[in-house]
């Protein structure tokens, strides 16, 4: 097979655009915080996804802790976790997790997890125990649950909001054409009816995260803001995807700086009361704001 020949096959990669370099992280509270994870061997996803913002967020007193294992259920085309059979459930994980947040003297602290669809609960007992331990051992540090879907099932999403963390956060993700193929599992009308249970449920503060890059639209973009402000969310991040491997869906476009801009303007224009919008934003990105 000649050149021409495999260059009219194989994809073409996008080039990664001078504005996504990441600045490694320093500062006296980093090394501090870091020295600490290691030490003690902290399950953060600041560090094992290799978040952009670990150094920002932690020198603030935030950062953010999966439970319920490392393995998922689902098989979503942008996401780094493995796949698989999960392991039994650790239920002295709640201890571990609030532990760690005394040990690291978090001020505002990010629970999220993979999902469970393997246990009849979903994880959500596990969910609601954590947070309640959280609270015991640290009564000033406040909550953001990043949840999953719980298959939309109101029995599971009710433990969540009956232990009453400050924000209830759940990613849409993308834009209703690309949620068969970006979240397999997942269902873009599912997603909008646990935001609006919550809501309707006197959760006060809601919150969900859209990834660009993926193919879609200007249009799609705005179209998913104005469903998200429809369901009475308060908060929306929006920043770039990035592959995280090979085996990955692929990065179709890099959007540019002045078009977060511009999202973030329509997204205040509708209401939100916080939109973070930029290249390297995450889910938990200035999470402490966004309580108030």
């Amino acid at each position: 097979m000649n050149s021409e020949t495999a260059s009219n096959i194989l994809p073409t990669r996008v080039a990664k655009p001078k504005w996504l370099r990441v600045k490694l992280p320093t500062g006296k509270k980093y090394t501090e915080l870091r020295s600490l994870v290691d030490k003690y061997k902290l399950n953060t996803i600041c560090t094992s996804g290799s978040c952009p913002n670990m150094g920002e967020c932690w020198g603030e007193g935030t950062a953010t802790f999966m439970i319920l294992g490392n393995i998922c259920t689902r098989s979503c085309g942008f996401c780094g976790v493995q796949t698989g059979r999960p392991e039994t459930l650790d239920w002295d994980e709640p201890e571990k997790v609030a532990r760690s947040i005394k040990l690291m003297k978090i001020k505002h602290a990010v629970l999220t997890s993979v999902d469970r669809d393997d246990i009849k609960d979903m994880g959500s007992i596990m969910w609601a125990e954590t947070v309640k331990s959280v609270r015991r051992m640290n009564p000033e540090t406040t909550l953001e649950t990043l949840i999953p879907d719980f298959q939309g099932i109101e029995q599971h999403i009710d433990r969540i909001i009956d232990v009453a963390p400050e924000v209830v956060s759940h990613n849409i993700e993308t834009v209703r054409r690309l949620t068969r193929e970006v979240r397999i599992q997942a269902k873009y009308d599912r997603s909008l009816g646990v935001l609006k249970y919550l809501k309707d449920q006197g959760q006060r503060r809601t919150k969900s995260g859209i990834m660009l890059g993926l193919g879609e639209t200007r249009e799609e973009v705005i179209t998913t803001l104005h469903d998200l402000r429809d369901n009475n969310v308060d908060v929306v991040t929006i920043g770039q995807y990035l592959q995280p491997s090979k085996k990955h869906l692929p990065v179709k476009q890099f959007i540019l700086p002045e078009q977060f801009d511009e999202y973030r303007q329509i997204g205040l224009d509708l209401g939100f009361r916080h939109v973070e919008s930029s290249a390297l934003v995450r889910s938990s990105y200035k999470a402490q704001k966004h309580i108030n």
